[in-house]
């Protein structure tokens, strides 16, 4: 037996969820309904796959007014920003990678990308210093646990909304943003993927479209 039982028709009817950005398709039949969903193209969401800074900046601003884990949630994303950090990067965060008194992040690249120290500013490090406690990890939950990828995405998605950006938002979407405000800054190829952590220069040419 496959999805639907021979003996029923089934309709399938579109249902849009602007948290998710995704389009659920439902199968109705007469005994039971099925859910599944249907990935469309990324244009169909948004206009484009960044933020720029003063939305970054709205978004960070929206996430320290969520909730009594505001400080938390704000500095996640201005970390994310800041240094290009995917979500399992910065979930798996811990403080032997922050240096907190000479301003450096030490940053471990998931995907086999090519770590690297980066300078934390003092937004950083004012954004960083109250989170300190016992865990060994940066960004934890109320119960001490390590943050999770489905976490933050969650996360990003509420206070994208909470911020009234133009369109649904996603973790990865920092990350681009990183690399076009560098890239905008006149950051060459190689000094960027050097900072995203890229071991493949056509990769951060084909993103970003910078020069060598």
């Amino acid at each position: 037996m496959g999805w639907l039982d021979d003996n029923h028709d089934a309709v399938v009817v579109a249902v849009d969820d602007p948290v998710e950005g995704h389009r659920w398709n439902e199968e109705v039949t007469g005994t039971v309904n099925r859910t599944f969903l249907t990935r469309l193209p990324n244009s169909a969401y948004r206009v484009r796959e960044y933020l720029t800074e003063k939305e970054v900046d709205r978004l960070i601003e929206a996430a320290r007014k969520r909730g009594r884990n505001g400080a938390r949630d704000a500095a996640a994303i201005l970390l994310a920003y800041r240094h290009g950090l995917r979500a399992a990067e910065l979930c798996a965060l811990r403080w032997s990678q922050v240096d907190l008194r000479n301003g450096r992040l030490h940053v471990n690249r998931a995907k086999g990308g090519i770590e690297s120290v980066h300078p934390l500013h003092g937004p950083e490090l004012r954004a960083l210093r109250p989170l300190q406690g016992s865990s060994p990890y940066v960004f934890t939950t109320e119960a001490g646990t390590p943050v999770t990828t489905s976490w933050f995405l969650r996360m990003i998605q509420r206070t994208g909304i909470a911020a009234e950006l133009p369109f649904p938002i996603h973790p990865h979407m920092l990350r681009h943003s990183t690399g076009y405000k560098l890239a905008n800054d006149g950051q060459d190829t190689r000094s960027l993927a050097h900072y995203l952590g890229h071991r493949n220069l056509q990769s951060t040419h084909q993103i970003y479209g910078v020069g060598s």
